[in-house]
């Protein structure tokens, strides 16, 4: 695969990206996870808002389904030692340069979210990394998984009336993978931490209960489901151990999932993560911040029978991405938080 790259951006550590439907058009948001601007883009880059200056502390951002360009975000999680002000915010568009921030709930340590829906009723899951701390690199509390439903009217959440979430699964040390999978027509949730890769399945009713999967019962940082090699089964791709350096692909067998495939360099701190359809073929991007600070497409040979990789970009440190087309190209949107930029890789072939 053959990229070009456009860097639209110089945004001091810069970390989360969302797409956003406003006003008609498509756009996306990239925000920082220090004290830094959240800005709105179009789909060729071109900066055409900015939506906050501070606070930053910007994890995860979503869109409310259904509405013109509003949101929801992290606010204040600037670092596994400096999250205990962490929350999620209602972020709502008033017009160019005016955009309502109000408090939807305080959530210490907040690191991932996401706005599920199942048979029209909306769930917000909710994913701490970890309970609480007394001192840096405590990790003596574990995390949880809260989730509640979503009300389709946000405007009477604030600091005093605050949105009641329920914990649906606590002891996640180091919480810290999210990523939205559809199963059987059905929105989920991948969730790793310290004790495994788990599967969030919304209740059927609002009165029901979360289904919990463990897929895999090793430490993961970071995992995605992808039927790389298109037999009607998904792959299992896995960063491991918390921001550490393996990357691995799993294959069910006989109902569980077993290692198939390790890439043979380290990639040291992995983190952003993309699983889906790329240049026409299913596809794993995976971009790691310390060490080489590559970004890296992992693809299956139907040919040779194997996992393989390409470098789309070396030295660059990338914290997340997002893939989209524009005018029938695949563009890989990608926050390389370690070198301050932005870019967007637009594919040649």
């Amino acid at each position: 695969m053959k990229f070009e790259k456009k860097v639209i951006s110089n945004l001091t550590k810069c970390y989360s990206i969302a797409p956003l439907h406003y006003n008609g058009k498509d756009h996306m948001l990239v925000a920082a996870e220090k004290v830094d601007r959240c800005i709105l883009f179009d789909l060729d880059g071109n900066e055409e808002d900015t939506v906050w200056t501070e606070p930053g502390g910007v994890m995860t951002m979503v869109q409310v389904p259904g509405t013109n360009g509003q949101f929801l975000s992290t606010h204040k999680f600037y670092s596994p030692n400096d999250s205990k002000e962490a929350k999620i915010v209602i972020v709502t568009p008033i017009e160019k340069g005016n955009w309502e921030v109000r408090t939807l709930v305080d959530l210490p340590h907040v690191h991932r979210f996401d706005i599920l829906e199942r048979n029209g009723v909306r769930y917000i899951i909710a994913c701490a990394l970890k309970s609480g701390h007394e001192f840096k690199e405590d990790w003596s509390m574990p995390g949880k998984v809260y989730a509640a439903v979503l009300p389709g009217d946000l405007s009477k959440f604030n600091e005093d009336n605050q949105l009641e979430l329920k914990v649906i699964k606590d002891n996640m040390l180091k919480n810290h993978g999210y990523y939205r999978v559809m199963e059987d027509g059905v929105m989920t949730s991948v969730v790793s931490a310290d004790q495994g890769v788990f599967q969030f399945i919304p209740p059927e009713t609002p009165e029901g209960e979360w289904e919990i999967k463990q897929l895999l019962d090793t430490p993961a940082s970071d995992a995605v489901l992808v039927d790389l090699d298109e037999d009607g089964e998904k792959e299992l791709a896995v960063l491991a151990p918390f921001h550490g350096e393996f990357i691995s692909i799993y294959k069910k067998k006989d109902g569980k999932f077993e290692k198939v495939y390790d890439y043979d360099k380290s990639a040291d701190f992995t983190h952003a993560i993309y699983g889906g359809m790329l240049c026409g073929k299913p596809a794993i991007v995976i971009g790691h911040r310390k060490g080489d600070r590559d970004l890296i497409v992992f693809t299956y040979n139907k040919e040779t029978k194997s996992y393989g990789y390409e470098i789309i970009d070396h030295d660059c440190g990338p914290a997340n991405i997002c893939v989209y087309n524009k005018d029938g190209k695949d563009v890989i949107l990608s926050t390389n938080r370690e070198v301050d930029e932005v870019a967007l890789y637009i594919s040649k072939d």
